[in-house]
């Protein structure tokens, strides 16, 4: 029986795939960490004969070169990819025999990228299973936008008539395996589910159910703000990325960390929101490990900066350093666990004030302040805060002057990025506020709701 085993990293929003009848077995798109699945390997018995890649990735680096070393595997990428490694090319119509009863065919579905391939699977006894990437997702499909605007348009119906190949050629039955959709900012709008297939999409996926013109327009009316870090992702997946280095940091001790503050480095605290606020070390960063950390400090580090790590447990800096190799921040310069007061030395801890919305409508009868909305581009236009001010967090190191003088209250969807946000304020020097409340809670306190055309915005 032909196992199809999905390896989850949501805090990328995507899948991998390992499949295998028994003896040997073949991988989809393997992130970075490539122990996990040399784990199930291991557990299993069989023989990883062949690894594929459906693109060259934007999100994350890959770990298929280093898989396919580690176990002697073929490495099928795109014959049409530049690639400074050995690979075995592959095309459209390209089929691989993989043991006695497994067969991979690539079908060319160009729009994520140009060179995009999608893996139909068959073998006796089951329908088939497409692995299809950043193409046909649950629901929707891969953004076509991440090689620049240029040519957004024409990859936007590349997609289109990439799904609709596979809604051809495919039965209804066939089962679908996408690698993005799942929280990645490659999909296009975020897709749900744990299977579907070529039927059910039929149904229900914009892509096959409304015309092409319809479907264009409305993709790329819904495109938002990706990751910065994403242009780092196909040079170094290009360039052949190795497997990481997953060894423990340095350990740093307060004069140290206060050194690697003072000189511009970053210095990353792991903890939770309420931790940070109750207590950190001054000039400290608070991208809290129980969130969506590695897209957001990925997306706002200077590339190349020295990056420390404060976390609660040995375990918890460990976890965060495996998320961050995914996305090529490989060097971390040094780690402190345990309690605060031991990162800060002789330096006093500092806390941030901590609120939720319906303080905030108390305060605003009382005085003005400054209201900070860091939500993205389509979550302000959804509805915002009357006479808020709008900077991205993805936006907030290159706008603080920006960020109208006096008391700041930052507030996101439900506090995550305000806590991040506030932390960039607090050690810029200003007098922050942390509503961490849900946004949907400010309508119940009467706070008056504003569409774009009425509200204060800071634009440059």
């Amino acid at each position: 029986m032909v196992e199809i085993i999905a390896l989850d990293t949501p805090t990328l929003g995507d899948r991998s795939y390992l499949v295998t009848d028994g003896e040997v077995a073949f991988v989809v798109d393997p992130q970075r960490d490539i122990d996990r699945f040399l784990t199930i390997v291991r557990q299993r018995g069989v023989r990883v004969t062949d690894v594929f890649e459906t693109h060259i990735h934007n999100d994350y680096v890959t770990g298929g070169l280093a898989l396919a070393q580690a176990t002697g595997a073929a490495y099928h990428v795109n014959a049409a990819d530049t690639v400074s490694f050995d690979r075995q090319p592959i095309t459209d119509g390209d089929e691989v025999q993989i043991g006695p009863v497994m067969r991979v065919r690539a079908l060319a579905t160009p729009g994520h990228t140009f060179t995009h391939l999608s893996y139909v699977l068959e073998t006796p006894g089951r329908p088939p299973a497409v692995f299809t990437g950043g193409s046909l997702l649950y629901g929707s499909t891969g953004r076509p936008d991440l090689l620049g605007a240029v040519h957004t348009e024409e990859l936007a119906h590349a997609q289109y008539a990439s799904a609709r190949r596979l809604a051809a050629e495919l039965p209804d039955d066939a089962e679908i395996y996408p690698t993005h959709g799942f929280g990645s900012f490659c999909s296009a709008t975020q897709a749900q589910g744990e299977r579907s297939t070529i039927g059910q999409e039929k149904q229900a996926n914009p892509v096959l159910t409304q015309d092409e013109q319809d479907y264009v327009h409305a993709l790329l009316q819904g495109l938002d703000d990706y990751p910065a870090y994403y242009a780092h992702m196909m040079p170094l997946n290009t360039a052949g990325p190795q497997a990481p280095d997953l060894s423990p940091p340095e350990q740093a001790e307060a004069p140290e960390l206060r050194r690697r503050i003072e000189s511009g480095e970053w210095v990353v605290d792991l903890r939770t929101r309420t931790a940070f606020a109750a207590g950190h070390v001054p000039g400290t960063l608070n991208f809290g490990a129980d969130g969506n950390f590695v897209t957001y400090l990925g997306w706002l580090i200077p590339w190349g900066t020295p990056l420390t790590l404060l976390g609660d447990t040995a375990e918890q800096v460990a976890e965060a350093q495996r998320e961050l190799v995914r996305i090529g921040l490989d060097r971390i310069e040094a780690a402190a666990t345990g309690d605060p007061h031991e990162w800060s030395g002789d330096t006093p801890l500092e806390s941030l004030a901590v609120a939720d919305f319906a303080d905030l409508a108390t305060v605003l009868h009382h005085r003005p302040v400054v209201v900070l909305d860091v939500r993205r581009n389509q979550e302000w236009a959804s509805g915002h805060l009357d006479g808020a001010v709008h900077i991205p967090l993805h936006d907030l190191l290159d706008r603080l002057n920006d960020v109208p003088r006096g008391e700041v209250w930052v507030h996101c969807r439900s506090g995550y990025r305000a806590s991040i946000a506030a932390s960039i304020l607090a050690a810029a020097g200003r007098h922050v506020v942390v509503i961490d409340d849900d946004i949907d809670q400010a309508t119940a306190t009467g706070a008056p709701i504003s569409a774009p055309a009425q509200h204060n915005t800071v634009t440059r």
